[in-house]
């Protein structure tokens, strides 16, 4: 035991030296992808301005569906920042399809680019994230028809090669591009590994050419492609393709990638694949973490992907077996995803962030990471509708009031400050945290979260409190979008069809 505390501060130490290495690094000051970079870990290199002033905007959607007069149910795809201050935006061009890709100077908002695209959406319910990539800072790849990928060079400036690629051959899909447009779908944001290998899920429509099946897909520096089915990727013929919106998560010395598969009814597969060659490597079924007899759900609807902690952890969140007010789980494997772990209370449409533990100054215990997730109590789903931000620390366990389940330990949590007025009987009920991944700045030890209500807030990791915020719209119901800081600490939100650029004003 003696020789174990003498050892364990030395591992802690060299977690939290790994963390603040790949946080503080040269090419962690532009966000490259969904969840910043390709391990997922949504934190930030520079300190993020304090949110009380919108320098810009911009619409991601020029035509939204609302759904009820203030409702979308659409999860838009996340921007991107170089490190030459460039933001890069997905935009939705019409009202049920049509996207184009803009760069725009993060300082003023002033257009710089547009790049089009020819992809189109899967069937679907909500309308899934088209999201693009940052490949080693220089060069920025983007879904395309027919299971390509638009390779573009020079973000930074006005003009620019563009290129497409194919994982199954450009030159197949050059014979018959007709018959590959109607079949086959990029259904995933992009990941690029440090190298500018990029990966993504696709999806197959019926009878797709040179038997392609749905599944995982990695296109090399030189545009040269491979793939794996999602059954054979999980060893189950029964599986049939990747999530919808589950981004792949890449380990940081590039040598496994992590992504779900699912059936016909939604349970599914954590797999982890060789970064080079797609070869399966483990798997894991996905249970409910309150029953394990029964098996997790894994929503199309969803934009839940893996997060890989600094110690090598994957992380993923699944909707529940039963009720547990949908909040879903958080599960939690080893690298090689042989042990579970202790769950988290909340999972299904989050993509967890990591804290490092010296951000949070209430913290006191061994842990050198913690992770930042919604922490939702849906009064729709019969819930408290008490819906907050939770800072958890995945190596301690605590008894969920609500399940009754062993759970990661709250180190922190957060109330949503706006009365939900959809829940007039019920006076304790808040607006709902409305974030898919979160930025985390250990530099100001802060968090950056939005909310239904309308509202940018910082949440203070000293204090506890939301310390600033800015309105950006009256609120409305939305699906669930990301937040980032560029390298300048510019915070930009995505509300109500529109992204923002927040700092502190004049």
């Amino acid at each position: 035991m003696r020789a174990g505390m003498r050892i364990r501060p030395l591992v802690v130490a060299a977690l939290v030296a790994a963390l603040q290495a790949s946080a503080l690094g040269r090419s962690s000051i532009d966000w490259t992808g969904y969840g910043r970079d390709p391990q997922h870990t949504a934190v930030s290199g520079v300190p993020g301005k304090r949110p009380l002033h919108v320098r810009w905007s911009t619409p991601v959607d020029l035509a939204p569906q609302y759904v009820g007069g203030d409702a979308l149910l659409i999860h838009y795809g996340s921007p991107l920042v170089t490190r030459r201050n460039t933001v890069v935006v997905t935009v939705k061009t019409s009202a049920t399809d049509g996207f184009r890709l803009e760069g725009r100077d993060g300082t003023t908002g002033a257009l710089v680019w547009t790049a089009p695209t020819d992809y189109s959406l899967p069937p679907h319910n909500w309308t899934p994230s088209v999201g693009p990539v940052l490949a080693r800072g220089r060069t920025l790849f983007f879904p395309g028809a027919g299971g390509t990928i638009f390779r573009r060079s020079r973000p930074d400036r006005a003009t620019g090669t563009l290129r497409r690629y194919a994982f199954y051959g450009a030159a197949a899909y050059e014979a018959d591009p007709a018959s590959f447009d109607a079949t086959v779908k990029v259904t995933t944001p992009l990941t690029a590994d440090a190298r500018g290998n990029v990966y993504f899920g696709f999806t197959t429509v019926g009878s797709a050419p040179l038997g392609l099946v749905s599944g995982v897909a990695r296109l090399d520096r030189a545009g040269r492609g491979t793939w794996v089915s999602a059954g054979d990727a999980a060893g189950d013929p029964t599986m049939q393709r990747v999530p919808y919106g589950c981004a792949p998560a890449v380990t940081a010395d590039r040598s496994r990638v992590y992504v779900a598969v699912r059936d016909g009814s939604g349970t599914g597969y954590l797999v982890a694949l060789d970064a080079t060659t797609l070869t399966p490597l483990s798997r894991v079924r996905l249970h409910d973490a309150k029953n394990p007899s029964l098996l997790a759900f894994l929503s199309d609807d969803a934009t839940a992907s893996p997060t890989v902690g600094p110690d090598g952890d994957v992380y993923y969140g699944v909707l529940p077996a039963t009720s547990n007010h949908l909040r879903g789980w958080m599960l939690h494997f080893s690298a090689d995803l042989q042990t579970t772990k202790t769950p988290g209370a909340f999972g299904w449409d989050d993509t967890p962030s990591i804290v490092p533990a010296s951000a949070v100054a209430s913290y006191a215990g061994p842990s050198a990471y913690l992770l930042l997730t919604k922490y939702n109590d849906y009064a729709v789903a019969g819930g408290s509708g008490q819906n907050r931000m939770a800072i958890l620390d995945p190596f301690a366990t605590m008894t969920d009031p609500i399940s009754g389940a062993t759970v990661m330990n709250e180190v922190l949590t957060v109330l949503g400050p706006t009365p939900d007025d959809e829940f007039p009987m019920n006076p304790l009920a808040v607006r709902e945290w409305c974030i898919n991944t979160a930025a985390v700045d250990p530099l100001t030890r802060s968090a950056f979260v939005n909310s239904e209500d309308g509202i940018l807030y910082r949440w203070d990791l000293v204090t506890g409190t939301l310390a600033d915020h800015v309105v950006l719209t009256p609120g409305i119901g939305e699906a669930y979008t990301p937040t980032l800081v560029g390298p300048d600490g510019t915070v930009y939100a995505i509300n109500n069809a529109t992204l923002f650029a927040v700092d502190e004003g004049p």
